[in-house]
């Protein structure tokens, strides 16, 4: 299983909505480290036999597939509204394409998997419950190239497949509580004052000992589950082999700065050494056959670390490469949106129009540099540069996202709502786009269609209140009978019956 203070916390949410953070017996639990909680959380779940709580059976994987994706829908609301996950289509279509790719040569899925990008710099990933699969942007832009990627997302979709969250959920019926909650801690803080804590208010002995090899094992059978899809969808297995070696020979500086993935992947040496022993007899197997461009891994790495890394690492980082090489395209490309970032607008066009001497026809850069005359008001050549953009990819989501709000800015009121609504046809879940459609809406004075996509916006973000305020107003304004207004009124019985239970239920729209 994997975990992570990511995962920790939103078990802790899940605790909350699952036993009401208003009772009484909260004010105790909150006083307790969020990995005890988490540890409880589980405990209690896998003692309770009534089916809201997830009730467990006598078979090890012992949550249905129901089940977890349930729990899968819940854990995604939780990490909306906690965290920032990178909705740049550039980014997180990329990493869902390749998600994609290898869940495709799995012969039956339990359930549809989503890949995600959340804006942490810490190194992890993530497998939750129902084929919800996160990769942290900091190891995300600490690879190397795509094999890498591929690696780590055949990984953690092994994780799923094997059961192993319901597996180590299942172990807290053999464990008392106490024992767990150290044992948990032991696991996935990897020391330090919380695990200190932790064996200071239960018994870790023999339980610990135990837990740890039990999770060794998840670890090993997921690289060997892994490596079966991953060899399958065309990428050999040393993708996975360098991006844990890279992860392992990281320099940091104090037990606190250990890479998170290290903590929450037990066994880092022992899986090298069985996926060394491994590619080393089976050559043919291991070696990548899919034809891979190099290109478009990097340009996803250059936006990672230029608009959500550090900012003086980002600065160095292109820097350096341009040092190395004045005519590398992607370097001035990714110098560019960093400066843009930074407000030095005539800065980051100067620098994309240096990398589009080299890369001329690179419909993201065009794109980009028309956002870049967006931000510096100057509408009618963002316009003129967007639709360009278009002509070379006339699918990419953001360059439509980008016209609407230009032609928006320019009074261009159905042109804007022309491109909003190719946007959503084109990217049914980009949440700008749904956002933007219904102020466009809005301006054009067709108040219940506006209603309508700001409420399954907010629905979507996991902002209740906002999304509750909405679809009641555009329940009063869409005629009856409609489908929009069918939808509605279905929401609204939703979120009526999360109110009521625990406020938590993932719309169906």
């Amino acid at each position: 299983m994997i975990c992570s203070p990511l995962a920790i916390m939103l078990w802790e949410k899940v605790y909350l909505a699952h036993f009401g953070e208003d009772s009484e017996s909260m004010n105790g639990v909150m006083r307790f480290p969020r990995i005890v909680i988490f540890a409880v959380f589980m405990a209690v779940i896998a003692m309770q036999g009534n089916s809201e709580a997830y009730a467990f059976s006598s078979s090890v994987a012992s949550l249905t597939a129901q089940d977890e994706k349930k729990l899968g829908k819940k854990l995604m609301l939780y990490v909306r509204e906690n965290y920032v996950i990178i909705e740049d289509p550039s980014i997180a279509n990329y990493v869902e394409k390749i998600g994609q790719r290898i869940v495709a040569e799995i012969p039956t899925l339990p359930f549809d998997f989503h890949f995600y990008v959340i804006e942490e710099e810490v190194y992890n990933a993530f497998a939750g419950p129902g084929g919800y699969i996160f990769i942290n942007s900091g190891l995300l832009a600490a690879m190397e190239s795509e094999e890498e990627l591929a690696g780590i997302i055949a990984h953690e979709v092994a994780h799923v497949l094997c059961h192993h969250i319901s597996k180590q959920m299942q172990r807290a019926k053999k464990i008392n509580i106490a024992t767990m909650a150290g044992v948990l801690a032991a696991i996935f803080l990897g020391g330090g004052a919380d695990v200190t804590s932790a064996m200071a208010t239960g018994s870790l002995a023999t339980g610990q000992s135990f837990a740890l090899k039990y999770s060794r094992e998840h670890e090993v059978e997921a690289d060997q589950v892994g490596m079966k899809y991953l060899i399958k969808a065309g990428y050999g297995g040393e993708g996975l082999l360098r991006v844990l070696g890279e992860i392992r020979s990281a320099r940091w500086f104090g037990p606190e700065d250990i890479p998170t993935y290290l903590t929450t992947h037990p066994a880092v040496e022992a899986r090298m050494a069985y996926l060394d022993t491994w590619i080393q007899t089976h050559p043919k197997e291991a070696e990548s056959v899919r034809p891979i461009d190099p290109t478009e891994f990097r340009k996803v790495r250059t936006k990672l670390i230029a608009l959500y890394g550090d900012t003086e690492a980002a600065r160095g980082t292109f820097d350096s490469e341009l040092r190395r090489d004045p005519e590398d395209a992607l370097a001035y490309y990714g110098k560019g949106l960093f400066l843009d970032r930074e407000g030095h607008r005539k800065e980051a066009a100067e620098n994309l129009r240096k990398a589009l001497q080299w890369r001329p026809l690179d419909p993201d850069i065009v794109r980009d540099l028309g956002k870049i005359y967006f931000h510096m008001g100057d509408y009618e050549i963002a316009l003129k540069t967007l639709k360009g953009a278009l002509a070379f990819n006339p699918e990419d989501s953001e360059g439509w996202f980008l016209l609407g709000r230009s032609q928006a800015e320019m009074g261009d009121l159905d042109g804007a709502l022309d491109s909003f609504k190719t946007l959503r046809n084109n990217a049914p879940h980009y949440l700008p786009g749904i956002y933007y459609l219904g102020e466009t809406y809005g301006k054009l004075g067709s108040f219940g269609e506006a209603h309508f996509y700001l409420g399954f916006y907010y629905l979507e973000k996991g902002r209740f209140r906002n999304a509750e305020f909405h679809l009641n107003r555009a329940f009063d304004l869409l005629p009856k009978g409609t489908v929009k207004r069918n939808t509605v009124e279905k929401a609204l019985k939703q979120i009526s019956g999360a109110e009521a239970n625990d406020r938590n239920k993932q719309s169906a729209w």
